[in-house]
């Protein structure tokens, strides 16, 4: 066994490493059972504050949307351009491969056709081929009193039924308040609301629009919609990886 000195720091595993070694079994079965599942902490506190940089870097994006000009809530979000940053772009890649098998499993449950490619290029390349060509990975910045409305992220024909946001802040101490909301509505009965509480560098995996759920007479397909409650105070940044591109 080899034994670190002062002068031999631990060695951190890359991204992609940390990304493929989550708990993809204990994921899916949150997946399955809630529509959602949190990561653990993934990102390091030096990779969280590189990314929410660069969000005053606007030539790293295509394009910023304020909230409150669309109804949709109040605070902001740019899209990033390409070529996307190293980080983001090896989220996009790894994530993808683990969850497709998933996003494939609930498809065949909701008795669709679609079957997603195992790698990522390959699906971006049907996005692509219909006319989906922007990137729509995304940081978000929210202020005191800011919140976002509940929604779907669909952006044209191809759609990935997952996706992942990661929290680049720290509750408690750069924020309050803010937590990430999704609400499930199901057939014939009232919609239930789901609250994810997420650490410093946490991802929370959850389903775009829907997702197959068991009750008496097999699967079913239940709608599903995600927010950010208000921030209390101060300022939260969260990356989005949305896995299909837009129109």
């Amino acid at each position: 066994m080899t034994l670190l000195t002062a002068h031999q720091p631990a060695v951190r595993p890359a991204l992609a490493d940390r990304s493929d070694g989550l708990d993809w079994a204990a994921i899916a079965a949150g997946l399955d059972a809630h529509g959602a599942a949190t990561t653990g902490p993934l990102l390091k506190p030096d990779e969280c504050a590189a990314l929410s940089a660069l969000y005053d870097d606007e030539s790293r994006f295509r394009s910023k949307v304020v909230m409150a000009r669309h109804g949709s809530g109040s605070g902001e979000y740019q899209y990033f351009a390409d070529p996307l940053p190293a980080a983001v772009a090896t989220l996009r890649e790894r994530l993808y491969a683990r969850l497709v098998p998933i996003a494939n499993g609930w498809n065949e449950r909701l008795g669709g056709l679609v079957r997603y490619p195992d790698d990522h290029a390959a699906f971006l390349a049907r996005c692509h081929d219909a006319g989906q060509t922007r990137p729509t990975p995304l940081l978000l910045r929210y202020g005191a009193g800011d919140f976002n409305c509940l929604h779907q992220d669909l952006y044209g024909e191809h759609v990935f039924p997952l996706q992942v946001a990661f929290l680049l802040s720290e509750p408690g101490r750069d924020f309050t308040g803010g937590e990430f909301v999704l609400t499930e509505q199901r057939p014939r009965q009232q919609s239930r609301a789901e609250v994810v509480p997420l650490g410093h560098g946490e991802g929370v995996v959850f389903a775009v629009s829907h997702r197959p759920a068991t009750g008496a007479r097999g699967d079913h397909r239940v709608t599903l919609r995600h927010g950010v409650s208000r921030i209390r105070s101060g300022r939260r940044h969260t990356l989005g990886i949305i896995f299909h591109d837009a129109a």
